[in-house]
């Protein structure tokens, strides 16, 4: 079985407080779009073990035994016993971008065993092991646009359709140390949510929706503010970065003609619609 783990981009994010347990709570909205890694699951042949990775596309940085598929496999595996695997995975997704691609991948993996073999796990169920290979895994569960509180675990599906819209995503050759970006945060709840801004036309959002990890981030890597900024310039209706970084994405409206421009040859550029 092959399927293809798509990437989400935050449309805002605020980090409200730090919880007793070292953790922050936050609210985010997680939307999907349109580009993906590859991943396939066939039968392994006897002698081989029980689960095979193979990774192509992308360097994977660390061991592959840590790799979230090969957790999903041994989690299931460990509780439903399931027959021997052998995997390939394309990584095209850019690795510490804010883009949910560890993650997608291992939701995709859950979903893809429990279709292979017939597990019968429900989604309900199915979002359960998800949180626990990580915050946001559940999200691909489902993977519809969704309001996130907690740690990014609190889930409430939202009514938002972004189709037509063209997205423009930029990763530049940048890696953002999420821990690092979290310390320079200072807590603190919006006067309003991003559960009553996103239901303002796209417009309105970039005047009243934020991502808070801005704040720590431009500064210290003035290139990933300055894409925001030339997405705009573009045109973009709203543009912001994903997550903790990072990437930048802009949207721009439905039969706009996304002007090209040139974000350095070891950049990561996605430009399609929505």
């Amino acid at each position: 079985m092959i399927t293809f783990p798509n990437a989400k981009i935050n449309l805002g994010l605020n980090i409200t407080e730090k919880r007793p347990d070292g953790y922050h709570n936050l609210e985010t909205i997680f939307y999907p779009i349109p580009v993906s890694d590859a991943l396939e699951i066939t039968p392994l042949r006897k002698g081989d073990g029980k689960c095979l990775l193979h990774q192509s596309g992308l360097e994977i940085a660390g061991d592959p035994e840590k790799n979230l598929v090969v957790r999903a496999y041994r989690m299931l595996d460990e509780e439903l016993g399931l027959p021997p695997v052998e995997i390939h995975l394309h990584k095209r997704l850019p690795s510490g971008a804010g883009l949910g691609g560890g993650s997608a991948d291992a939701a995709f993996m859950l979903k893809a065993l429990n279709e292979t073999f017939a597990l019968q796990l429900t989604d309900e169920r199915l979002e359960e092991y998800a949180a626990r290979l990580g915050a946001d895994c559940a999200f691909f569960i489902k993977n519809r646009p969704t309001y996130a509180e907690g740690i990014g675990n609190i889930f409430s599906p939202i009514t938002l359709s972004l189709q037509g819209y063209q997205l423009l995503l930029v990763k530049p050759d940048i890696f953002v140390s999420t821990r690092e970006a979290f310390a320079r945060i200072t807590p603190r709840r919006p006067k309003v949510s991003l559960k009553e801004i996103v239901t303002l036309p796209i417009e309105q959002w970039r005047e009243t929706m934020t991502n808070d990890f801005e704040e720590s981030v431009f500064p210290q890597y003035p290139a990933i503010g300055a894409i925001k900024e030339t997405l705009y310039q573009m045109g973009a209706l709203y543009a912001a970065m994903s997550g903790s970084g990072s990437s930048v994405f802009g949207l721009f409206a439905p039969g706009a003609v996304v002007p090209p421009a040139d974000f350095g040859d070891k950049a990561f550029v996605f430009c399609g619609r929505l």
